[in-house]
């Protein structure tokens, strides 16, 4: 063992089938692996460029982002009636793998595992010891094991020395299973998971994304399993301790409104709701960088420094230009939590959430700007997670288009849907949680006729949740959809609360309304596939 390896225990390999041929080096520190990182000698996409903010850039090559059409779970008596398995319609990523497949898999990850050098990072995702999951990350790649030690918990020196991992990440990302067809796969590239053995094996990709998102797919299965929420959004906590978690697709605010000056930041992903409260699955952060500036977003430009990771970013000499969209619009940093002042300390983590918000970009300009919801509404629009795609920011758009994601992360649920929302319901009635749609969007008309939503009037509408005057104000009731519009809020203009008061053809918004609520419908009958999703469709709109 190295010198830079004795601060932890060798993780014993030869019992899970790899004989490491060169040196494994173990738990290593920021600085430790930055050197390894930064080496003339390391081949291809290992390499590491230094940057003038002091931050490592790295570059993934074809993959800039997750390979959704490569991930496979085995299908076994465990998960055989117990997760929510890919079909021609519901939406969901998790396609069947038989012991075969696993056993080729896990073969050519291995054998490349063995080939050389081993990097291990003992981690663990979830800031509340009683539920978290402890997870070794073994990479044949220094930036590989940087990043899971950006992302994820790092324990203190007493945790490792007693460290025994829950899950093992295998990652391997020159490995490629060139026998593919023969187990009925896409191609040779995977992301592959046996809740059984606890184990994931990634290989034929290097976006570090593969790792993170793996994990809180496999926390999406064994937190509701247990009655534990397992939700994609992001959470922060005011001064009197009031807690609220942020729901929202790309593009609806949900980073900008949760980082919030007046507001404690616990995380910006990936949180579980127990019987303690709220806490985040990570120690640390996965931005998008593409077009950032000091300006747009500070605390990400300022966190981009030592120990950050930055992925796919071009150089003009040795500054990261965040404008260069040549490689992917899909540039990222990963940094720890401790690199954003306005952050929970020491763990991330708090009491139970007062206010849940979800966001939408209703491009259509049908839905109001705020909404309060009953726990059903609550429990419909976090299944159906609806936005809207702006016309022209996708080549082919010419008009706004619905987009919508179950649970608002419909990529990363393990099992069925219906039983996120369950829990959801649930902890909001064991705690008095007050649920509220917030549109981002539209306003007067749709994308070309109307007018955005501006932060300002977004911000006036949070900032009435959170001090409870919105909760205290008169609603009417929104025509199909239901919905407890309110009457008046405190710095918005209430000619734009009623949205069809704020359309000057009447005729135009009633048709609107009717499609959405159409699709609406259509969308939600992918969830009607059980009894609870069946029940649940009369909280959405009602058409005659």
């Amino acid at each position: 063992m190295t010198e830079a390896s004795r601060s932890a225990t060798q993780p014993s390999f030869s019992v899970q089938g790899i004989q490491p041929g060169g040196t494994v080096f173990a738990n290593l520190s920021f600085d430790e692996l930055r050197e390894h990182e930064l080496r003339p000698d390391q081949p291809g996409h290992h390499q590491g460029h230094d940057t003038d903010t002091g931050a490592v850039v790295v570059y993934t090559g074809r993959f800039t982002g997750r390979s959704s059409k490569d991930k496979y779970l085995v299908e076994d008596d465990l998960t055989r009636d117990s997760v929510w398995w890919k079909s021609d319609t519901n939406g969901s990523d998790n396609q069947p793998m038989d012991a075969a497949a696993w056993d080729a898999v896990k073969g050519v990850t291995f054998d490349e595992l063995s080939r050389g050098d081993l990097y291990v990072m003992d981690l663990f995702c979830g800031t509340n010891p009683e539920t978290r999951m402890a997870v070794r990350v073994v990479t044949t790649v220094a930036w590989g094991a940087h990043f899971a030690k950006n992302m994820f918990v790092r324990p203190t020196a007493a945790e490792l020395a007693q460290f025994e991992p829950d899950w093992t990440v295998f990652h391997a990302p020159e490995a490629e299973l060139a026998t593919h067809a023969d187990y009925g796969m896409r191609s040779p590239v995977f992301a592959a998971f046996n809740l059984s053995e606890r184990s994931t094996c990634v290989g034929g990709t290097w976006y570090g994304g593969e790792i993170k998102k793996g994990l809180f797919s496999m926390m999406n299965y064994f937190l509701p399993m247990q009655g534990v929420g397992s939700f994609h959004c992001s959470a922060n906590v005011g001064e009197r301790g009031d807690s609220a978690l942020f729901f929202g697709l790309s593009g609806t605010g949900k980073t900008t409104l949760s980082t919030d000056p007046k507001r404690e930041l616990i995380g910006d992903d990936e949180h579980g709701w127990d019987n303690q409260g709220v806490f985040n699955f990570e120690g640390g952060c996965y931005a998008k960088t593409i077009d950032l500036s000091a300006d747009s977003e500070p605390e990400i430009f300022a966190a981009i420094r030592r120990n950050a990771l930055l992925e796919n970013v071009p150089l003009k000499g040795a500054s990261p230009d965040y404008s260069d969209r040549s490689l992917t619009e899909n540039t990222r940093v990963s940094y720890p939590l401790d690199h954003i002042d306005n952050i929970v300390k020491p763990v991330s983590r708090a009491g139970h959430p007062e206010n849940i918000i979800f966001l939408t970009c209703d491009a259509f300009g049908i839905l109001p700007p705020v909404a309060r919801l009953d726990e059903e509404q609550a429990k419909y629009y976090y299944l159906n997670g609806y936005t809207a795609k702006v016309a022209g920011t996708e080549l082919g758009l010419t008009e706004p288009t619905a987009a919508f994601s179950a649970c608002f992360g419909g990529a990363f649920l393990t099992v069925h849907p219906t039983l996120y929302g369950k829990i959801l319901g649930e902890k909001m009635a064991e705690h008095g949680s007050r649920a509220w749609l917030v549109n981002t969007g539209w306003s007067g008309g749709g994308y070309g006729v109307g007018k955005r939503m501006s932060l300002k009037i977004t911000r006036a509408i949070i900032d009435s949740i959170f001090d409870g005057t919105l909760n205290n104000a008169t609603f009417e009731a929104m025509p199909l959809f239901g919905l407890s519009i309110p009457t008046a809020v405190q710095g918005v203009d209430s000619a734009i609360l009623n949205p069809r008061n704020a359309w000057s053809d009447k005729d135009a918004y009633d048709a609107g309304l009717n499609k959405l609520a159409g699709m609406f419908v259509k969308n939600f009958s992918k969830y009607t596939d059980n009894d609870a999703g069946v029940a649940l469709a009369k909280a959405g709109p009602l058409l005659g």
